[in-house]
């Protein structure tokens, strides 16, 4: 058990009625999951409020209420806690409860648009490999070390943050390595974390349904630096034209890197090829298996990371060349007939151009490049005609089809891509709704030493119709459909 008042060391308080002396067994915002002497906090979301379920959980045990507003029915022999922000109480009382755990191991964390996964990923094994425990909250799983966990969200809620990384203290864990999305720092989900470094990748259009301007999602962003302690590192790429803004205001050491400019961490490509990259290292070469500048750009936040962490920079030159690439980030098979199919996550205009422009600085182009893409539904619709234009002027063909169409007509959503491809790639593009379908049809198009990209999906094993996810795999679909076509 714990004390109710304790729980609530540091939580902003603006006004309490009952007794904060009392004993509490768990803490949840989800009123179904609350239980005999727990704490409910409600939480105003995007889809539904707290505030509306208080009932509901006092019915099934809570004995203290977290609210931003009193209710008009109050129960006696309950405490009713009022703060400003509930998003942020709950992650202070996440952090209590689980007695604060982030300040026992070194946490670093990673944003921005396009990177996250990778250098997450990339940094886990990087130190696994160094013989440290490590553990990883990532868009694609969670890691205590080797116990492997299913994610949920990029960055997850405030206990389950705080759950996995007391779990990760008790299991021995010296660097744990954590995605941060926009929406993750807006929710106030990383608050009262206490980070011993954080990275910046690149901002580019995403989350416009969310953050609605680019300055907004810029800013929130932004605000994790700004809350970095002066004991920790933050590493900036300052080739992205707002990566310095990341530092502006932080009290945290201010280190850079990048590829066109001067800076504390630098890298040239000197090689680049379907094989690998060789790289040029603040003066050390490197071969590495992973493809293309973003990857190139992934690697020096690594490395930056790995040294600033007190590895050893040689040391991390000889691991970065034995990492392997993160599921659904730049994958590819190759056929019995030399196609290649690549699939990556490219979800974002600037992900889509970056990972074609690779594939193009690669190939000899007498081979066709064929590209899969659609839109996620019920997200950010301004990007639609954006991909599909940058997939048309980029690819020899493009199929356009559907992503995850959520609650929207995926029809809806892939007329709206038609609308960015231009006319004279008009003949280029073609419009298949079923997913499995397009990627049939792309494998059938494609000859010897062709390429396939299938973007957008990546790690994902599923496919969301109408509210419902069905199995789907775009790696496991074109290996199986280019076996049965016999290429």
């Amino acid at each position: 058990m714990n004390v109710l008042k304790e729980i609530l060391y540091k939580v902003n308080i603006e006004a309490i009625k009952g007794n904060a002396d009392v004993n509490i067994n768990a803490i949840d915002f989800d009123s179904r999951k609350i239980a005999q002497n727990d704490v409910f906090v409600a939480i105003r979301g995007t889809i539904s409020d707290g505030h509306d379920f208080i009932e509901k959980a006092i019915s099934l045990g809570a004995v203290a209420i977290v609210c931003d507003v009193f209710p008009e029915n109050i129960v006696v022999g309950i405490t009713y806690i009022q703060v400003k922000d509930t998003n942020k109480a709950l992650a202070i009382m996440a952090a209590n409860f689980y007695d604060n755990p982030s300040k026992d191991l070194k946490l670093v964390g990673i944003t921005g648009t396009n990177g996250k996964t990778t250098v997450a990923s990339l940094l886990y094994q990087l130190f696994k490999k160094a013989g440290f425990k490590v553990g990883l909250l990532s868009t694609v799983k969670i890691l205590v070390d080797e116990k492997e966990y299913k994610a949920t969200h990029t960055t997850p809620d405030s206990l389950t943050i705080n759950r996995f990384l007391r779990e990760m203290v008790a299991d021995g864990v010296q660097f744990c390595f954590m995605e941060v999305s926009s929406h993750g720092i807006h929710q106030k989900r990383t608050e009262a974390l206490t980070f011993a470094g954080g990275i910046f990748s690149n901002i580019t259009h995403d989350h416009l349904d969310y953050h609605k301007t680019f300055a907004e999602y810029r800013d929130v962003k932004k605000a994790f630096f700004d809350d970095l302690p002066k004991t920790a590192f933050a590493l900036t790429n300052i080739d992205d034209k707002n990566g310095m803004v990341m530092l502006q205001n932080t009290a945290a050491r201010k280190l850079t890197y990048a590829l066109k400019t001067y800076a504390d961490y630098k890298a040239q490509i000197l090689e680049n090829q379907l094989s690998g990259l060789l790289l040029k290292i603040n003066n050390n070469e490197v071969w590495v298996r992973l493809i293309g500048t973003f990857n190139a750009y992934n690697l020096l936040a690594i490395y930056g990371t790995a040294v600033e962490l007190g590895l050893d920079n040689l040391e991390v030159l000889r691991i970065l060349s034995e990492l392997e690439s993160v599921s659904g980030r730049f994958q590819f098979i190759v056929s019995n007939e030399k196609i290649t199919a690549i699939v990556d996550y490219a979800h974002t205009p600037d992900a889509l151009e970056n990972v074609l422009k690779t594939i193009n600085d690669i190939r000899t182009k007498n081979e066709q490049l064929i590209t899969v893409v659609g839109c996620g539904g019920d997200r950010d619709k301004t990007k639609r005609p954006i991909m599909a234009n940058i997939a048309s002027m980029l690819s020899d063909k493009v199929i356009i089809t559907s992503d995850n169409p959520r609650t929207e007509n995926p029809q809806t959503i892939i007329e709206e891509m038609e609308k960015g491809v231009e006319p004279q790639n008009y003949k280029k593009a073609v419009s298949i709704i079923d997913r499995k379908q397009a990627i049939k049809m792309a494998c059938q198009l494609a000859q010897t030493n062709d390429i396939i990209l299938i973007a957008g999906k990546g790690h994902e094993n599923y496919q969301e119709i109408d509210g419902i996810r069905h199995h789907f795999d775009d790696m496991e679909t074109v290996s199986e459909i280019l076996e049965l076509l016999g290429k």
